[in-house]
């Protein structure tokens, strides 16, 4: 590759066990409905099961899932960008700051092989990746990168 051509080497969104929930209240809310039309008189019966059904599945489904989706990490051989929120905010960190990557698991993200990648900078705080499934190989071909680039020794070697 020549030197100073960035490429791109993976894209990401966090782990997709949080539209798990979502899921679920699609489910539940359509069952509901299709339950509750026609079991009362009033003629205004069926608007308002459809009305109160539309909101939770917005609010509770769709609104999730486009977070979800709002949310990305991508990886270069030059830096590492974040994404994240509806107004799409990005963050930039550039690998020649990092000098140390560290995953951090917590609860479930164990179980599914995700978890908090924390590149440490010399900043104040560390530049967090949040739930990012696959973290250790993340991790890894940050490393990797880092190696490559003789910011830190890549892991088994002794290092510049």
């Amino acid at each position: 590759m020549p030197a100073g051509e960035e490429r791109v080497i993976a894209r990401m969104r966090p782990h997709g066990r949080v539209l798990v929930v979502p899921v679920l209240v699609l489910w539940l809310s359509v069952g509901l409905a299709v339950l509750l039309l026609d079991q009362v008189e009033w003629a205004f019966w069926n608007i308002a099961v459809l009305t109160v059904a539309a909101i939770v599945v917005v609010l509770l489904t769709v609104v999730p899932t486009l977070a979800w989706l709002s949310r990305g990490f991508t990886f270069t051989t030059e830096r590492v960008i974040i994404r994240t929120g509806f107004g799409g905010t990005r963050r930039e960190t550039m690998l020649s700051r990092v000098h140390d990557v560290t995953v951090r698991r917590r609860g479930l993200q164990a179980v599914f092989g995700a978890g908090d990648v924390l590149l440490s900078t010399g900043g104040d705080r560390a530049v967090i990746l949040s739930d990012v499934p696959a973290a250790p190989l993340v991790q890894r071909m940050l490393s990797e990168q880092l190696g490559a680039r003789g910011i830190v020794a890549p892991e088994g070697g002794d290092g510049p």
